[in-house]
C-alpha cells in the first residue's frame, strides 16, 4: 500500500469534543422544542464533565510520566491539553450564546428565569418561605478561613463560595462554602406570575437571595455569592494486591476517587479575584490547570430534569411499541423455537425482555439462567425477574460487572441484593471487564437440553432502553448458544483468553475482535478486485483502533464503497489525495442516543451486531460479543435501518478532515429524512 505520511488519525480526545460539539448544535437547532435544547445543554455539561474527569485527568497523569508517555500517544499530552483548553474555551462561549438565545426563546412563550435581584417583594416572600420550609435544613456553610484544610468537594456538586463583610467594619471579612443540596432539593422552583408567566428561580438563587438568614446572627450585612464547580480525576484505581478482595480494592478505589486531584474549576467570571485565588490555592490548582471562567449558573447536567410542563408546547415522545411477534399472552420460548426475533430499541419495548425472564422464571422445565449485566436501572425489574426466578427454584447465574465506571457503587448493592436472594453473582474477571450482553436459557425439553437467549448492543436497563438505540437478537440457534454458553464457562472458570477462540460463531473479545474482522475487511476487497459489488458499512460508537482504521483505508483506496456512522469518536480521516474514493462518514445525534454496533460487508451478505466499539479497550481488554445475523427476513430489515440512517439529511453530520459538523445534504433529495423518526414508521407497519 502505498502510505503517505500525512494519512494520519485523528487524536481521539480531540474527535470526541468534535462529537460534544455536534450535542452542543443540537441545543442551538431552533425547531427543536425549548426543553429538549435545554436537555441537550444538560447532556453537553455532563459529557463535559466525565471527560475532564477520566481523559484530562489521565492526560494530566502522562504528564507527569514526561518523556515516557510519548510511547503512548502521537503528540505530547501537554499540547493535547493546550488544544482541549482552547477548544473547550471556544465550546463555553458558544454554550452561553446558546443559552441566551434559547432564554429569549424562552421569553416568547411566557417563561423566563429569575434571580434574586429580581424578585418583587411577593415573590421574595415566596422564596423566603420555601426557604425556611425546605432549603435551609439541608445548608451546611464551611468557614474556610477557619479551617486548617479544605475538605473533599464533590465533583458532582455546585458549590456557592461566599464573600461576607461589615460595612462599617472594613476588617470584618470572611470566606464561606455552601454546598448546593441539589441531591436532597429540587434545583427548578416554579414561580406562577400574572397573565400566563411563569418563572423559574434556581436553587443557587434561592439559597444567595437568603444568605442574610444565615449569616447575620454573625454580625455580617453584606453577602455575595459566587458558583463554582470542581471536577476530579475519576480514574478508579485498584490495586494489583491479589491478597486483597477484589470487592475491597474496588471500595477502596471508590474513596480514593472521592479525593482525585483537581483537574478543572469553573467559575463565575464575575467572582472576585482575591476570593478565586484563595480557592485555587485550596485547591492546589495552578493557571497551568483548565480554570473555565463562565456564566452564574453551573452544573448543567440537572437541565435534563428541567421541568418541561411549564412551556405550552409539550413534547411528545413516540412511546415504544410490543415486537408483533411477542404480543402478550403468549410463550416466547415456543416462538424462539420457530425463528429468530430482533428487538430495536427504543422502538420496541424492553417489556419483552421483562416478559421473557419472567417466562424462564416461572417455566417448570427451564433449568438455569445466566446473563451478563453491566449497568442496571434503579429500580430494576430484571432484577426482580432474576430473584423470581430462583424462588421458583431455577439456578441463576448474574455475572455483574463492577467496573462499570461511575456505577460500581450501585452495582455493589446490587450484588449484595442478588445474593442475599440466593442468585450467585460473579463480579467480572480480575483483568478485564466484561462488557458483552449476553443471556443463557436451559430448557429440559424430554431428554434434551435446549437453549435460548440473546445477544444484545446494549445494556439490560429498562430506564435507558427508552432512549438508547440498540439492537438485540432473540435466538435458540445451537451455533450461537453454544458459542454464548462457551463465553460463560470461560467467565466462571478463568484460563487464558485464548480459550475464547474455540468460539465458531459468535466473534469474541479479546481474542479475535481485531484479527476476525480484518480478515472480513481484506475478503470484501479481494471480491471488490474480482469485479463483486462490494462495500462497507459499518455503525459503531466509536472508531479508535489504528489497525482496522489501516484496513478500512486500503479499502477507500481501491476506491470500494466505505461508509461511517460513528456516533462519537472517529480517528479515520474521511478523504485523502492517495484515494480513489472518499470514505462517507456521518454522525447521527438526536433525540435518541444511537448506541447500537453493526457491521454490514456487501458482497460477503454478512451483517453483525456487536457490543463492541472498534477501539483498543474493547478488542483487546474486555470479554465483548459480535453475532452475525444469520435469519434473512432480519438482515435485510438491519440493512433497510442502516440505509435509512445513511440518506438522513436532518440529524446527520459530516465527519471530515476539518472536523466541521456540517450537516449532511442528501443529493437529489428535497425531501427531509429524520432517520429515528423513519425507523419507527418503518418498524410500526412491518409485517410478520
Amino acid at each position: 500500500m502505498k502510505r503517505s505520511e500525512n494519512q494520519e488519525l485523528f487524536t481521539r480526545d480531540i474527535s470526541w469534543l468534535a462529537f460534544n460539539a455536534r450535542v452542543l448544535q443540537e441545543a442551538g437547532d431552533t425547531e427543536m422544542p425549548i426543553a429538549e435544547r435545554l436537555k441537550f445543554l444538560g447532556i453537553f455539561s455532563n459529557n463535559l464533565d466525565e471527560f475532564f474527569r477520566v481523559r484530562v485527568a489521565a492526560l494530566n497523569r502522562m504528564m507527569m510520566l514526561g518523556k515516557n508517555a510519548k510511547m503512548h500517544l502521537e503528540e505530547n499530552p501537554e499540547q493535547i491539553l493546550k488544544r482541549i483548553q482552547d477548544i473547550v474555551m471556544e465550546q463555553q462561549r458558544s454554550f452561553e450564546k446558546t443559552f441566551q438565545e434559547i432564554l429569549v426563546a424562552m421569553k416568547e412563550q411566557k417563561v423566563s428565569f429569575l434571580n434574586d435581584t429580581q424578585l418583587n417583594a411577593q415573590q421574595r416572600n415566596l422564596v423566603q418561605t420555601y426557604f425556611n420550609e425546605k432549603v435551609r435544613t439541608n445548608i451546611f456553610p464551611l468557614m474556610i478561613e477557619s479551617i486548617p484544610e479544605l475538605p473533599n468537594l464533590h465533583d458532582k456538586s455546585i458549590y456557592m463560595a461566599c464573600m461576607l463583610g461589615n460595612t462599617q467594619n472594613s476588617f470584618m471579612n470572611s470566606y464561606a462554602l455552601i454546598e448546593v443540596p441539589t441531591d436532597r432539593v429540587p434545583r427548578f422552583f416554579v414561580i406562577p406570575g400574572h397573565k400566563g408567566y411563569r418563572h423559574v428561580i434556581l436553587l443557587e438563587d434561592i439559597i444567595r437571595c437568603c444568605l442574610p438568614e444565615l449569616f447575620t446572627q454573625f454580625g455580617f450585612d453584606l453577602f455575595e455569592g459566587y458558583i463554582i464547580k470542581v471536577t476530579r480525576d475519576a480514574e478508579l484505581d485498584i490495586d494489583d494486591d491479589l491478597q486483597t478482595n477484589v470487592i475491597e480494592r474496588i471500595e477502596k478505589g471508590l474513596k480514593n476517587r472521592k479525593k482525585g486531584k483537581a483537574v478543572r474549576l469553573v467559575y463565575d467570571k464575575t467572582i472576585q479575584k482575591n476570593l478565586l485565588a484563595y480557592l485555587c490555592k485550596l485547591l492546589n490548582l495552578t493557571k497551568r490547570d483548565h480554570l473555565i471562567p463562565g456564566g452564574r449558573i453551573h452544573n448543567f447536567k440537572d437541565f435534563m430534569d428541567f421541568p418541561g410542563d411549564v412551556f405550552h408546547e409539550k413534547v411528545a415522545r413516540k412511546k415504544p411499541f410490543v415486537h408483533p411477534l411477542l404480543h402478550q399472552p403468549i410463550r416466547i420460548l415456543n416462538v424462539l423455537d420457530q425463528r429468530d426475533v430482533m428487538l430495536h430499541f427504543p422502538y420496541h419495548s424492553f417489556d419483552s425482555i421483562i416478559d421473557l425472564l419472567r417466562e424462564a422464571a416461572i417455566d417448570p422445565f427451564v433449568e438455569t439462567i445466566k446473563i451478563t449485566c453491566y449497568r442496571l436501572a434503579k429500580e430494576s425489574k430484571v432484577v426482580n425477574a432474576l430473584v423470581n426466578a430462583v424462588r421458583n427454584g431455577k439456578k441463576v447465574l448474574v455475572v455483574l460487572e463492577l467496573r462499570a465506571r461511575f456505577d460500581e457503587e450501585a452495582n455493589l448493592r446490587w450484588k449484595r441484593v442478588l445474593e442475599d436472594e440466593g442468585v450467585r453473582v460473579i463480579h467480572g474477571l480480575p483483568t478485564m471487564k466484561v462488557h458483552a450482553k449476553l443471556c443463557l436459557i436451559t430448557k429440559k425439553v424430554g431428554k434434551v437440553l435446549k437453549s435460548y437467549g440473546f445477544v444484545s448492543t446494549g445494556n439490560l436497563n429498562e430506564n435507558t432502553a427508552k432512549v438508547y438505540g440498540d439492537h438485540c437478537l432473540l435466538t435458540s440457534n445451537k451455533k450461537v448458544m453454544a458459542d454464548v454458553s462457551k463465553v460463560f464457562h470461560f467467565i466462571e472458570k478463568p484460563v487464558h483468553p485464548e480459550k475464547l477462540k474455540v468460539c465458531k460463531t459468535l466473534i469474541v473479545s479479546p481474542v479475535q475482535t481485531r484479527s476476525v474482522f480484518q480478515q472480513f475487511i481484506l475478503q470484501e476487497q479481494k471480491l471488490f478486485k474480482e469485479g463483486k459489488e462490494a462495500g462497507l458499512q459499518i455503525k459503531l460508537n466509536s472508531l479508535a483502533d489504528e489497525a482496522l482504521i489501516r484496513t478500512i483505508y486500503k479499502c477507500a483506496q481501491m476506491g470500494m464503497n466505505t461508509e461511517l456512522i460513528i456516533r462519537g469518536i472517529c480517528c479515520a480521516h474521511s478523504s485523502h489525495p492517495d484515494w480513489k474514493k472518499n470514505i462517507h462518514a456521518i454522525s447521527i445525534v438526536d433525540e435518541y442516543l444511537e448506541h447500537a454496533r453493526v457491521i454490514h460487508f456487501k458482497a460477503q451478505d454478512l451483517v453483525f451486531i456487536s457490543s463492541a466499539d472498534w477501539m483498543v479497550r474493547n478488542i483487546d481488554h474486555r470479554v465483548e460479543a459480535s453475532v452475525p445475523v444469520l435469519q434473512e427476513d432480519i438482515k435485510a430489515e438491519l440493512k433497510d435501518i442502516l440505509d435509512i440512517q445513511l440518506r438522513e439529511n436532518v440529524k446527520a453530520r459530516l465527519i471530515d478532515n476539518e472536523q466541521r459538523n456540517g450537516y449532511q445534504a442528501v443529493a437529489g433529495k428535497s425531501d427531509k429524512i429524520r432517520s429515528q423518526v423513519e425507523i419507527y414508521e418503518y418498524l410500526k407497519n412491518k409485517k410478520y
